[in-house]
């Protein structure tokens, strides 16, 4: 058995919450613990909530009021789980000492998911850099916990590096939501302003300075608004800031060009809460995202993304759905499972990184990744990562604005 450590608000600190945000930060404590343990996520009901919103304001365990639970699994579960809060931690079955088991692909939405009106146009990524679209390769971290790290992609035209701070470390798949959202924005600015420039007016051209609020930012990634995420988001926007792309642009064999530059600009905290959480935040859009997106002709090459795709809770599912939407599209596509993995920069073995992913396509068989479906397929050199955009008939889409 092994040990994972709970970073759990204190009491004073939940006390400060709102009724919502305890509620929220209760299933996100939930979703961790029984993540931890590799058990399936089973978001906390009324009651449930009522019950641990008083044990962790009071650490009693009289406030489960388990002699009124008649289930006896359920009974179990509370029990377990207050005392996971109690202490702090979480008991872990190492990998090995259990039966692997599907675990969901996809995180449940937030309780007030209301981030669907942020979406106008769609969500977008990054455009186009000297031919290489970040896209192609894993532009963050697959790891959390690994800082000063270096990733070096040996593409067939190009080398790309991607480095962190030395004190903040690689941004993560997380932090480069905040990222797309950065680029969305943008995006929705060039389309106000070209349609008001046809309707023969004369806009201010789209701003090189993005000023969201907090909750702005944790509602588009489709996040909880629970204090944890407003302590992690100025983490966050410190790995962005400090996250470097260099890109060696190769001409047959000879080196040509390189260019280094930031994800985001500099930013700064403009306002913070009386609990001295971020309330506004200033981001500087740097030159190469803003040349790529405010483009001559008012069409930036750049790709939209599926909103589910902020709720896919594993980073290499998160890159995965990247690779697919860029090179399958609206058809199909494959890679070599050893490209997948140089691609994706990942820190794991050849061999520990085919069965991560072979697992993942078994677990997307029952949680699919928006949009495409995976599948692992012999090859003359190996297994093959198949990638397909999933057909879906008119009364099962989700109809969203565009």
């Amino acid at each position: 058995m092994s040990r994972h450590k709970l970073n759990l608000l204190d009491r004073s600190a939940f006390a400060a919450l709102s009724l919502h945000e305890k509620n929220a930060y209760l299933q996100n404590v939930v979703k961790e613990i029984q993540a931890v343990r590799g058990e399936p996520y089973v978001p906390l009901d009324k009651d449930a909530l009522s019950r641990l919103r008083r044990f962790y304001s009071r650490r009693s365990f009289a406030d489960l009021r388990l002699n009124s639970v008649k289930d006896d699994g359920l009974r179990q579960s509370f029990s377990s789980l207050a005392e996971s809060i109690h202490l702090g931690e979480v008991k872990r079955v190492i990998t090995h000492e259990a039966p692997s088991s599907p675990r969901p692909v996809s995180r449940p939405a937030p309780l007030d998911d209301d981030q669907l009106m942020f979406f106008v146009p769609a969500v977008h990524d990054a455009p186009v850099k000297d031919d290489l679209n970040l896209m192609d390769i894993a532009p963050f971290s697959l790891s959390k916990t690994v800082k000063d790290r270096v990733l070096r992609y040996e593409l067939k035209d190009s080398i790309v590096t991607i480095e962190g701070g030395a004190d903040v470390g690689l941004a993560t798949a997380y932090d480069y939501d905040i990222f797309i959202n950065m680029v969305s924005h943008l995006t929705a600015e060039v389309r106000e302003y070209t349609i008001a420039r046809n309707k023969g007016l004369r806009p201010n051209v789209p701003a090189r300075i993005y000023r969201p609020s907090a909750t702005e930012l944790l509602k588009f990634c489709r996040r909880s608004l629970g204090g944890k995420q407003y302590l992690e988001l100025e983490k966050s926007l410190d790995r962005l800031q400090a996250t470097r792309v260099k890109i060696t642009n190769l001409n047959e064999g000879k080196r040509r060009e390189t260019e280094s530059f930031p994800l985001i600009g500099r930013f700064r905290v403009v306002s913070r809460t009386q609990q001295d959480r971020i309330d506004q935040v200033e981001i500087e859009i740097p030159t190469w995202v803003y040349d790529g997106v405010v483009s001559p002709d008012g069409r930036p090459s750049i790709l939209t993304l599926n909103p589910a795709y902020f709720l896919i809770a594993r980073p290499l599912g998160k890159y995965l759905y990247r690779l697919a939407r860029r090179t399958a599209g609206d058809g199909e596509a494959f890679y070599r499972i050893d490209d997948v993995h140089t691609r994706s920069g990942s820190s794991l073995s050849a061999t520990k990184f085919r069965k991560t992913l072979e697992q993942l396509v078994e677990d997307c068989k029952a949680d699919p990744l928006p949009d495409y479906d995976l599948e692992i397929r012999p090859g003359t050199n190996g297994k093959i990562l198949y990638m397909q955009k999933r057909k879906m008939d008119a009364a099962t889409q989700t109809a969203l604005p565009v």
